[in-house]
């Protein structure tokens, strides 16, 4: 039984990271289409090629991965009974406020296919460093287990 689990835990964690890094790779890329998209010109072909590109990228890669990425996690903290850990609750916390940030960017997605721009492409390069703060402080969170 013990090698069942065992074995279950490694495959729920590969499949955990896998899916982690098809996430943060997203959010990483679509600020950046924003910034190009909003640097396009309104009405143009350009344009239109950034919106179904932004499209792809949530339908594709960022909506099937945070998916994959919950359920991998939870099923990864159920296998090995870590709900009552401190550093698990700090992590859910961050992994909460970038799956929020998922959901403000597709909405503001939606904004600019209609023509609403209403952030500078400067706002957007800073906003595209989200994923990367928050990354790091799981990952401290997740190997060196603070508290």
């Amino acid at each position: 039984m013990e090698q069942i689990l065992q074995t279950t835990y490694l495959w729920l964690k590969a499949g955990h990271v896998i899916f982690v890094i098809f996430w943060m790779a997203g959010l990483f890329m679509l600020p950046r289409y924003y910034v190009y998209h909003q640097e396009s010109e309104p009405g143009s072909a350009e344009e239109a090629r950034w919106i179904d590109r932004e499209a792809k990228l949530r339908k594709i890669i960022l909506t099937p991965s945070i998916i994959a990425v919950w359920l991998f996690g939870i099923a990864l903290a159920t296998t090995m009974d870590l709900w009552s850990q401190p550093w698990l609750h700090a992590k859910l916390l961050f992994v909460l406020g970038l799956s929020g940030y998922h959901g403000w960017l597709a909405a503001y997605g939606k904004k600019l296919a209609r023509g609403e721009r209403t952030l500078s492409g400067k706002q957007l390069r800073l906003l595209n460093e989200i994923p990367g703060l928050a990354a790091a402080v799981i990952v401290v969170l997740v190997i060196v287990r603070p508290f």
